[in-house]
């Protein structure tokens, strides 16, 4: 589901909502520019620390099962190959493909890497980027303290509040300097949501410590699915309306010494924990079973992660000539993105010795 996200967002990104891709048609129509920008909106405030994680639920096992040394040569060969590969391999070519065909630059592809000099951009990969960093310094915990056994409560619904409340807060701090939308490059890391994705990594290896997963409850995700509602339904509204009756401008959501910018992140925060809190107690209670379908989905999640890109920018390419409203060619491009990058993955995760990294 997370991965499906993935590709909607950069979608959506491409046809309208704020945000830099590979090659944009950015609607005008505010009908659909307000629902993108929710939407985005939304997506950044939980996905992504969703997929630390859930990446940090298997990293105490997995250290203590393979030792320092092949726990680092596993991440290095399935975290660092998929890097080195988008950025000499993937990341030039999705740059060739909207540069010749949707710009009309007559080069070939030689000529296009003559005078390429991006060579380092990680893209979409900054999140394996920092997985691998992150895991990096679990090792180097491990070997400087050893295992600590500590027990930590399954956190209430006011404790989880409270936390993103605090969340929130550091974020505002770190976005006086790192402002959403300043990356650091060549690494593409935005630190301006990195309080979160730093936390929820590191919340991820308490719960699995405590095993906090097998406890959790369907009240408390329905309690958190409707604060989630709210948040979303009633507290984005009243961002847009105060800034229409104050007038300010909207970079002061964003960043610098603004009560703006620490409301958007507070909001931000909330309903990012709000969200992935719901999911995973819904999820235990509700949909905590399998099928061979989901199974081939899941196996090649990593790969769609990796080469999505390619299926979108090749299909807003292709229909960058077809003279209608970007949000209609949305409404096209959306589902064949998400249904070619699986038939994709499921192709790739096929091919002998390409299985053992993705």
């Amino acid at each position: 589901m997370l991965t499906v996200l993935v590709i909607l967002h950069h979608t959506v990104i491409a046809y309208g909502a704020p945000g830099g891709w590979y090659y944009t048609q950015k609607t005008t129509l505010m009908g659909a520019i307000i629902p993108m920008t929710v939407f985005v909106s939304v997506n950044q405030a939980f996905f992504m620390g969703f997929f630390f994680f859930l990446s940090a639920l298997f990293v105490p096992s997995s250290y203590d099962k393979k030792g320092p040394v092949k726990f680092v040569t596993d991440r290095l060969l399935r975290l660092g190959i998929p890097l080195v590969f988008y950025s000499f391999v993937l990341s030039p070519f999705l740059s060739f493909i909207s540069y010749k065909w949707a710009e009309g630059h007559d080069v070939t592809y030689a000529q296009y890497l003559s005078g390429f000099d991006s060579w380092i951009d990680f893209g979409v990969l900054w999140f394996v980027a920092a997985l691998l960093l992150f895991n990096l310094l679990y090792v180097f915990y491990r070997l400087m303290v050893g295992r600590i056994a500590f027990s930590v409560a399954l956190p209430t619904v006011s404790r989880i509040i409270t936390f993103a409340v605090s969340v929130g807060l550091i974020s505002f701090a770190v976005r006086i300097i790192f402002p959403v939308g300043w990356v650091l490059k060549p690494l593409g890391f935005q630190l301006g949501h990195f309080a979160q994705y730093i936390a929820l990594f590191v919340l991820g290896l308490v719960a699995a410590r405590n095993k906090w997963l097998n406890n959790v409850k369907l009240k408390t995700g329905k309690t958190m699915r409707t604060v989630a509602i709210c948040l979303i339904v009633f507290g984005f509204p009243l961002l847009f309306i105060v800034r229409k009756i104050l007038n300010f401008p909207i970079e002061w959501y964003s960043g610098g010494i603004h009560w703006q910018q620490d409301a958007y992140a507070i909001w931000e925060q909330l309903v990012g924990f709000s969200i992935i809190t719901a999911l995973l107690c819904i999820g235990k209670h509700r949909w905590n079973n399998s099928s061979i379908f989901l199974s081939k989905l899941s196996r090649s999640a990593f790969a769609v992660y990796i080469f999505h890109p390619l299926l979108i920018v090749s299909l807003t390419v292709a229909l960058s000539g077809w003279a209608v409203d970007p949000a209609l060619k949305f409404l096209l491009v959306a589902p064949m993105a998400v249904t070619g990058s699986f038939l994709l993955g499921m192709i790739l995760v096929k091919i002998p010795c390409v299985n053992k990294i993705i």
